[in-house]
């Protein structure tokens, strides 16, 4: 643990933090002005973090993808001249949609895990590696319905 209360192998995203009571929230300033533009709390760090990364990207246009969380679920046409409150919308929902599948990818891997329990196998590969697949599928989300 470190000084904070979190724990040191924990991912750190850019422009996400988390609350005392374990949400994660992100939010960002708006260049040229002193405000700040709030992008949402969500469950999942991950979810946050594409909330933060679609806002960068459509606020600032950064030269280099590696300002970014998660460069490959940016969309290729993000709109930038999109006004902040658009900005805010477009991130806080990409946000919220990739929580709720984060969320149902994880209900769904302990709903898997209590089924093979619950059946006594003890073979360990069947319907866990079928889980697998389904985790890749589920978290295929498309960034550009919500811009």
């Amino acid at each position: 643990m470190s000084a904070d209360g979190s724990s040191a192998d924990q991912r750190k995203y850019k422009g996400v933090r988390r609350r005392r009571w374990g949400k994660w929230v992100s939010e960002i300033r708006v260049p040229g002005t002193e405000g700040r533009l709030w992008l949402g709390s969500y469950s999942t760090p991950e979810a946050a973090a594409v909330a933060h990364d679609i806002a960068f990207y459509c606020l600032r246009r950064p030269s280099s993808m590696t300002a970014l969380n998660f460069p490959s679920m940016l969309p290729p046409h993000v709109n930038s001249n999109m006004s902040p409150k658009s900005v805010q919308k477009a991130a806080s929902d990409a946000g919220m949609a990739v929580d709720a599948q984060m969320i149902m990818v994880d209900s769904l891997m302990k709903d898997e895990i209590k089924a093979n329990t619950n059946d006594g196998s003890s073979s360990g590969g069947g319907s866990w590696e079928r889980s697998k697949g389904r985790e890749t599928e589920t978290l295929s989300i498309s960034i550009e319905d919500y811009l």
